[in-house]
């Protein structure tokens, strides 16, 4: 064997800065990787877990690209990065396959606390009061999601959160969040998720905005079944990305290509490439060839049913692993014997990691399993049906907290008709690990720190009746420059929002006075438009990304609902995201540019807040909560009034507007109509109209959607008028149901009606084009008028004849 010495300096002419024994650490963790998936697919299949998915086959290019991140910078990724989350420290292997069997304690699961599968891993970004931790002293793993390219928008987010934190000097007293912006915010996808557009966007958004985001793209020539030529054009991606390739004269992003079992080519490669993007802000993507999938995609199903023989025999000889080997040999960095003995070191450490963390997990279900069968012991002393039960439960050969639950459910069905000791204990019990598991499994939907947005103070806006009239666009033209003036980290970008200001001019003149980096146009991408405001959120900046109009909001509704609406509640707490979604709609003329798809949106992001304030003033309140905040809101301004006058609140940047408060509009005896938004307008001149019939009209503006009405006020009114009526210009079945279920059956308004509920919307179709078009496709005030008038005459048609 060679000296030390000898060894190191062959390897520094390979252009390796690592000593042998680092290197020798990154294959025992390879391998230690390897049989972490080994064992996982067989849990699968023994049943202990639900569902396995690997990093089998990635290794090497991981350890490599671990070597390169550094304390303070990010990552943004796919499902089979294990192996680079135990290089850099921030994921034991344990803590694998505690996620593996589903453990919810944190401590256990760091990432998720047992609510995501395998693969999904995230750092904690947050203590446990919800603050932030320092974030340049440790290596940050934003939280996985599962949809194919999901994670991409969020990459572009993280690596402009480091431009602007380089380029804008009032950031840089920020020290928890960066050190001036040199982090790299790294990206990990597989090749036939390239195919998606959100990859494309994301790729062609980092060259413009040129940012220091790495892409690897993990290219093992399949996606599930189906080959590279099915996906990719000249099945290459990085020879389809040839065009973005940056020049001496012209921007773009640096490409590399590199073979995945290929050791040093793999170091060399993610050392210059993290350079690149460190020093100079550039994007770099890494393409990553000739990968293998020992196990193929997932415990779902086998990969000799789709790869050939050949495939086969390749994959087998080109495992990175294998090659890995032969280089360490070739280099004689170690002997075989030495190999063999790292490999069945990595061996064991996987399976006492698996042993650990099975123990752990039996440990935390086995209480409350023991108190459920003594308890069901002690009943079936008295109660012989219930001995069946007992008996079935003690035969789970490996039990979760379901079993026990259920079990106990059917007991209580049994004693239903008795009252003893034994019922009641078990009730007990029940309520008691409900409770337990409430906290476990639906906790953390939204902030549950002092900052929530529900726990900020409400401030009443100061309006006088001797201040001007204003249009409403110069009221949030007020409130924004006031929310860029009080804190630098508030940032605005959009279609069309600097240099014009907005296409309604709401930030008019703001470009000018603080700047580009401040207030600033995008690409026509809303896809993006979120993902850059989630990444430069998930780094404590307070961005504000704006949609132009609500129709545009189905291009990013799957990134608002897959990533930023579940953030919170994904990472049981561990990371938050507060941005501010800023669009507008109602009212426009057109199928595309006049929809309320609000039903899609509520049923989409639950865990963002939903609010829709009738004017610029209540818009203006909403966003001085939000900022005070630290969780996500979209909000929706009313299209057509912009040009409509208030008066600028004289405490415009200190007003805030509760959320999940209602305003009565206007008090009633006889109907309650039940609102939002622009229909605020439509029902308060219908309500005139109905007075002057004789008809008296509560109209209340519920303000907010998500959260609704939290202290139950609207039933009061039920309690006074005993009709409602919900009214809002979504489709039938949309926003109005939402609304009828909440204040009927969550609010118990049923029981104080003498009339059946009545809903108003939108016709079911899209709005047609033209005035005629929004008349005949939308509620009107006629139209409002005239379903009201039929519900009162329903119940007095004497005194209500009808109208035609």
């Amino acid at each position: 064997m060679e000296s030390l010495g000898t060894r190191t300096a062959a390897l520094e002419t390979e252009g390796i800065a690592l000593n042998p024994d680092e290197i020798l650490q990154d294959y025992r963790l390879g391998w230690a990787s390897r049989h972490a998936s080994l064992l996982g697919r067989k849990e699968v299949f023994m049943g202990k877990a639900k569902f396995g998915i690997f990093g089998d086959g990635k290794e090497v290019a991981q350890l490599a690209m671990a070597r390169a991140f550094q304390p303070g910078d990010f990552r943004s990724g796919y499902y089979r990065d294990q192996t680079f989350m135990f290089a850099i420290g921030e994921l034991n292997m344990q803590q694998y396959f505690a996620q593996l069997y589903a453990h919810t304690d944190v401590e256990a699961d760091p990432a998720s606390g047992g609510r995501l599968m395998n693969g999904h891993f995230a750092t904690r970004m947050l203590d446990e009061q919800g603050e932030w931790k320092d974030l340049t002293a440790s290596k940050n793993s934003s939280s996985d999601i599962s949809p194919t390219a999901a994670q991409m928008p969020r990459l572009l987010g993280m690596a402009y959160a480091s431009k602007l934190f380089r380029q804008n000097p009032q950031l840089h007293g920020l020290s928890k969040f960066s050190v001036q912006g040199n982090e790299v915010a790294f990206g990990t996808i597989g090749n036939a998720s390239t195919s998606e557009g959100m990859f494309y966007e994301t790729i062609n958004a980092a060259g413009v905005l040129q940012v220091p985001m790495l892409i690897s793209v993990w290219d093992d020539g399949y996606g599930i079944s189906v080959p590279q030529e099915y996906h990719t054009t000249k099945g290459s991606i990085s020879e389809v990305l040839a065009g973005f390739q940056r020049t001496d004269e012209k921007a773009g992003v640096e490409i590399i290509r590199v073979k995945g079992w290929d050791y040093p080519a793999l170091v060399e490669a993610y050392q210059r490439a993290a350079a690149i993007c460190r020093n100079e802000h550039v994007p770099v993507l890494v393409h990553v060839e000739e990968l293998t999938q020992p196990q193929g995609h997932s415990t779902s199903g086998s990969h000799e049913r789709y790869k050939s023989a050949e495939r086969l025999e390749w994959e087998a000889e080109h495992d990175c692993l294998r090659k890995m080997r032969e280089w360490l040999l070739q280099h004689e960095l170690a002997s075989e014997s030495e190999l063999e003995a790292i490999e069945n070191e990595a061996a064991a450490d996987a399976r006492e990691a698996k042993k650990e963390a099975w123990e752990a997990f039996r440990a935390s279900v086995k209480r409350d399993h023991q108190q459920a069968e003594a308890l069901l012991e002690e009943a079936a002393a008295r109660h012989e049906a219930i001995a069946p039960l007992l008996d079935e439960l003690k035969k789970v050969l490996n039990p979760i907290r379901m079993d026990a639950i259920r079990t106990v459910k059917r007991a209580l069905w049994l004693l239903r008709a008795e009252s003893s000791d034994a019922k009641q204990g078990l009730a007990d019990w029940l309520k008691k690990v409900l409770a337990e598991n409430e906290e476990r499994f639906s906790s953390h939907l939204y902030s549950e720190s002092p900052k929530a947005a529900l726990q900020v103070q409400e401030v009443k806006a100061d309006i006088r009746e001797e201040d001007p009239l204003v249009d409403g666009r110069e009221v949030l033209q007020a409130c924004f420059d006031a929310m860029l003036e009080r804190d630098p980290r508030v940032f605005a970008f959009g279609e069309d929002v600097g240099r014009i200001g907005d296409v309604n001019q709401a930030f008019a003149g703001l470009q000018a006075k603080w700047g580009e980096l401040r207030v600033t146009d995008t690409g026509i991408r809303e896809c993006t438009i979120i993902g850059q405001g989630i990444g430069a959120a998930l780094r404590g900046l307070r961005p504000i990304a704006e949609i132009q109009y609500l129709d545009y909001l189905l291009y990013a509704i799957q990134i608002l609902s897959d990533d930023l609406a579940s953030l919170q509640y994904r990472t049981k707490g561990g990371q938050k995201a507060p941005l501010i979604v800023r669009t507008r709609g109602h009212r426009l003329e057109g199928v595309w540019h006049s929809g309320s798809p609000i039903g899609m949106i509520l049923h989409s992001l639950r865990g963002m807040h939903v609010l829709v304030p009738r004017n610029m003033t209540q818009a203006a309140g909403f966003y001085n909560t939000l900022l005070a905040s630290d969780e996500p809101g979209l909000i929706i301004e009313v299209l057509n009034g912009y040009r409509l006058k208030e008066r600028i609140p004289r405490n415009l940047a200190e007003f805030t507007l509760p959320l999940g408060v209602p305003e009565i509009l206007r008090e009633g005896q006889d109907v309650t109509i039940i609102t939002y938004g622009a229909m605020c307008r439509i029902v308060l001149e219908a309500a005139q109209h109905l007075d002057e019939m004789g008809i008296s009209c509560e109209v209340i503006d519920v303000q907010s959607l998500l959260p609704f009405d939290v202290h139950h006020s609207i039933v009061e009114s039920l309690k006074k008028t005993n009709r409602v009526v919900f009214a809002d210009e979504d489709v039938p079945g949309g926003a109005s149901a939402y609304m009828m279920q909440q204040v009927l059956e969550e609010q118990g308004g049923y029981f104080y009606l003498d009339s059946q509920p009545l809903t108003i919307a939108a016709k079911a179709h899209r709005p047609a084009y033209s005035s005629d078009g929004d008349y005949f496709s939308k509620p009107s005030t006629e139209t409002v008028v005239e379903r009201v008038y039929g519900l009162m005459a329903e119940a007095e048609p004497q005194r209500f004849p009808a109208l035609y």
